[in-house]
């Protein structure tokens, strides 16, 4: 028997019995290799024997079953990681980093990200605009990841005993979302997927994660890494605007999930990057039968698919500006004469279009319409002027900041953009703007309008009008 089967068999005998601890398993094995290499073996076979490390060193058995979490909203990008990656910053540029050139630096940088972002061209991540990426979205991405996966747990979807490969990891926004939303009680192996020079980042970002969250970081393009394992979560998170063929790379890795396994894909909430996401996923679902969107973008009505623009997003509380960026913004010229600044280099903002995809079928809400009872949005155009019944799912925060409240909504069959527009708010169809995102509502007597100016339909909900929320 070799060092490691020994050691592996001492381990199941006593993961049983007792907490595993390297410093006495040892004394089990013929060879009594260091306690050094029986905690090293444990590491590396931590799945196969479903054992988790602990803080004390030990390893526990990961109980079965899926995770769950109380998540309550993310308020702030947490002080720890905060000082680890001005410690980046300090390393490269000195403490004074804010300041003089190299602040001068970084502000170019990220102004230079805004507008390579805008023009809808490539980004070379050298070693300096790396750091100016993690400094403005490292916040807003570990927030907005948190909300999917909440999602996910609260649906069961994510096991005790997770692997998780993240293409396109950049600098360690998602990645630290997802370690923080999970319970200690989690056995995570985590594959990063990051050719540039953000990689550096992330492994300095990662190295305080705990004992069970076991990291690997492989720096391949998403075209060249090949995945030998089956995943339970792929997580692309603002990737595919930076890919040739976004399509053909969501393709080949939801080879890679496991069977109950769910695909994650986010993106700004901006119009362009926003329906690009749409566009991957449509593109997806028609060259993969196997396909089905999970969540938002339900179809709800069989073999009927969207072609309409698609912009659908989600918007959660802001989270408190970064002390890193507060100072970075202090120090710019248009901060000299204001004490905080005027906001150009902080970004709070919790705004994200997402995309959940799954093979085995399985849809956040599993309902199909009654043709009998209610409207489809594909057959819009015979209401016009007429109230009816619909049933449709609810797809964007209020999209006005005066006048009456507007809101997206979809029943996966629609060639136009739909909107709800509440006009007189009742007792009888507050869910319409209580409901969250992703609801299921039905609608009563909603009267169906066109909007020239905007080529869409407009669903009038007034004091007539009942909305109930379905799911």
């Amino acid at each position: 028997m070799s060092e490691t089967d020994g050691i592996l068999d001492a381990a199941r005998y006593l993961r049983n019995v007792r907490p595993v601890d390297p410093d006495e398993i040892y004394e089990y094995v013929e060879s009594q290799p260091h306690p050094a290499v029986v905690k090293q073996t444990l590491r590396e076979h931590a799945f196969e024997l479903g054992l988790r490390e602990r803080e004390d060193g030990t390893f526990v058995p990961v109980e079965e079953g899926p995770v769950s979490t109380t998540f309550r909203g993310v308020e702030r990008f947490p002080e720890t990681y905060a000082r680890q990656f001005e410690d980046l910053l300090v390393e490269r540029f000195g403490p004074g980093w804010p300041e003089s050139d190299s602040g001068d630096r970084l502000r170019e940088r990220i102004d230079r990200l805004k507008a390579e972002y805008f023009a809808d061209t490539s980004v070379e991540y050298d070693a300096d605009t790396a750091l100016a990426y993690g400094l403005y979205h490292l916040p807003d991405y570990y927030a907005a990841i948190q909300y999917v996966l909440d999602d996910l747990t609260e649906d069961g979807l994510l096991p005790r005993q997770l692997r998780v490969l993240e293409v396109g990891a950049g600098t360690g926004g998602p990645a630290l979302g997802l370690h923080d939303h999970l319970p200690e009680e989690t056995l995570v192996e985590y594959d990063a997927v990051e050719p540039s020079a953000a990689a550096d980042v992330l492994e300095h970002m990662l190295d305080e994660t705990r004992p069970s969250f076991h990291t690997t970081i492989h720096r391949e393009t998403a075209e060249a890494f090949d995945p030998e394992t089956e995943y339970d979560l792929v997580v692309f998170a603002n990737v595919f605007a930076e890919l040739d063929d976004p399509v053909a790379v969501a393709e080949r890795y939801l080879d890679a999930l496991a069977d109950d396994g769910t695909m994650l894909a986010l993106s700004p909430a901006e119009e362009r990057t926003a329906t690009r996401l749409r566009t991957v996923e449509r593109d997806l679902l028609d060259r993969r039968e196997d396909a089905t969107v999970y969540a938002p973008t339900i179809r709800l009505w069989p073999d009927e698919e969207p072609t309409d623009r698609g912009w659908t997003f989600r918007r959660e509380p802001d989270i408190e500006v970064p002390a890193f960026q507060r100072r970075l913004d202090r120090a710019s010229e248009r901060g000299e004469d204001s004490a905080g600044g005027d906001g150009t280099y902080t970004n709070t903002d919790v705004q994200f279009a997402y995309l959940l995809v799954r093979t085995d079928g399985k849809r956040a809400i599993e309902y199909e319409p009654n043709p009998e009872r209610v409207a489809k949005m594909a057959e819009m155009d015979e209401h016009v002027t007429d109230r009816i019944d619909l049933d449709a799912l609810k797809l964007s925060p209020n999209l006005t900041e005066e006048g009456n409240p507007l809101f997206k909504i979809s029943d996966g069959s629609e060639s136009v953009d739909h909107y709800a527009v509440l006009t007189r708010e009742s007792a009888l169809n507050e869910p319409l703007q209580r409901a969250p995102y992703g609801s299921l509502l039905h609608f009563e007597n909603v009267l169906v309008l066109w909007n020239d100016d905007e080529e869409a339909y407009n669903l009038v909900v007034d004091a007539e009008t009942v909305v109930d929320r379905m799911a």
